[in-house]
């Protein structure tokens, strides 16, 4: 059999084909040495170890999100895939990301971050944002399994059962839970639906290691967390625990089920405090109208209000005395008036002509008219003799004599 001759560009395709073939994805722990930052923001290092070294690439993309300052000296835990590049001849890991490696290289990273995001002001007391006192919606941002969600949700059944709980579940650790801890930030920042908008978010976890907590000291959720428009709540672990996230949230939990306890008021409480705002109002209410009804009393007591009333009293009195003036002068009027009637009755019954008829008079009349003078009556007409109680038809005779001659010793001229 003839030996196969490769050119080095086809020997260099296949083991970069079998080299990346077989590291799709690869973990890799070493010290880092020839660190370099040039302008174009990618990193070029080498990871090495007592034995042997390997030159890593991290792309700026990547760096942008790294939440540890990378130095010589520093031993990290590379993550990523292996590259072979052609020109040169050699194999690269391309990282996706960089953590510190050992528990003592996670503290350095914490004290680190710890460093930068105080400089930024990130922990200032003036960047905290106050809790709503009554919550309508809450936000949850935890596992969806475990006693962390069971403990909080049995606190907010007991204390405010009235509040609507939104759960974002997330994993608490590993290396995707920093990133999904920032989605669901950026996912109850960014609801629009009013119905689905919450007053507060709590993202919580229990107790565990530094590893175990590592998601929560990450630089991305530090910054996912000071940049919510929504006040934060952290309850990061145990009482002892103190995370990155603990520090630039709103308000610090010692446990998940203080979060809740914070979050939500008390319901007796509220319904008390309802009670006592109750009888302070009606307590105010009541002085309130004794003060005014006081007030009436003293402007009824007061002269300008009754002045008008004592006015109207001097009037009633000044018409009663005017009616009874009245009456009194009417009734003089009438005496007088009955008097000079009676004066006047007086004279006219003098002059009545039936008081004389009634002394023996009596009067002649004919036709329409009383005879005044003898020289008046008519011969042959008939006349009436009027007496005080009758009349009697007369009838003149024709032979009476003329005045001044004799009728006879027995009969009177004027006799009928």
């Amino acid at each position: 059999m003839s030996e196969q001759i490769f050119t080095v560009t086809e020997l260099t395709k296949e083991i970069k084909s079998v080299l990346e073939d077989q590291f799709p994805t690869i973990s890799v722990r070493g010290e880092i040495s020839n660190f370099k930052l040039p302008g174009s923001g990618h990193i070029y290092m080498t990871l090495k170890d007592e034995g042997a070294q390997i030159p890593a690439v991290i792309w700026k993309n990547i760096r942008m999100r790294l939440s540890v300052d990378l130095k010589d000296g520093l031993e990290v835990i590379a993550r990523g895939r292996l590259e072979v590049y052609p020109p040169s001849g050699r194999y690269q890991l391309i990282c996706t990301s960089v953590t510190p490696a050992g528990e003592g290289m996670l503290q350095l990273a914490y004290a680190m971050l710890l460093e930068k995001l105080a400089a930024k002001g990130y922990f200032n007391q003036e960047h905290k944002k106050p809790l709503p006192a009554i919550p309508e919606r809450i936000g949850l941002i935890t596992s969806a399994t475990g006693a962390v969600i069971e403990d909080m949700s049995n606190v907010f059944m007991r204390r405010f059962p009235a509040a609507q709980l939104l759960l974002y579940p997330v994993k608490v650790q590993g290396e995707e839970a920093a990133q999904n801890v920032t989605g669901a930030f950026a996912y109850f920042n960014t609801l629009s639906d009013p119905a689905k908008k919450t007053d507060v978010i709590i993202v919580a976890r229990g107790g565990g290691s530094l590893e175990d907590l590592q998601a929560f000291n990450e630089e991305e959720v530090a910054l996912a967390i000071f940049g919510s428009q929504i006040p934060v709540i952290s309850a990061i672990g145990h009482e002892t625990d103190v995370t990155i996230a603990d520090m630039v949230a709103d308000m610090r939990a010692g446990t998940p089920s203080i979060a809740a306890e914070i979050a939500a008021p008390d319901m007796q409480e509220l319904l008390r405090h309802c009670d006592s705002l109750l009888n302070r109002q009606c307590s105010a209410l009541h002085t309130k109208v004794e003060g005014t009804e006081r007030q009436v009393g003293s402007l009824l007591g007061s002269y300008a209000f009754n002045r008008p009333q004592v006015k109207l009293e001097q009037l009633h009195e000044q018409i009663d005395h005017l009616v009874k003036y009245m009456s009194q002068s009417i009734r003089s009027a009438i005496m007088h008036s009955e008097r000079s009637f009676s004066s006047v009755t007086e004279r006219l019954a003098l002059l009545d002509h039936r008081k004389t008829l009634e002394r023996g008079f009596t009067l002649v009349r004919q036709g329409n008219s009383y005879v005044t003078s003898s020289n008046a009556v008519r011969k042959t007409d008939r006349a009436s003799v009027i007496f005080h109680d009758g009349e009697v038809a007369v009838e003149i005779m024709p032979d009476v004599a003329a005045p001044g001659t004799s009728a006879g010793p027995d009969r009177d001229p004027r006799e009928c």
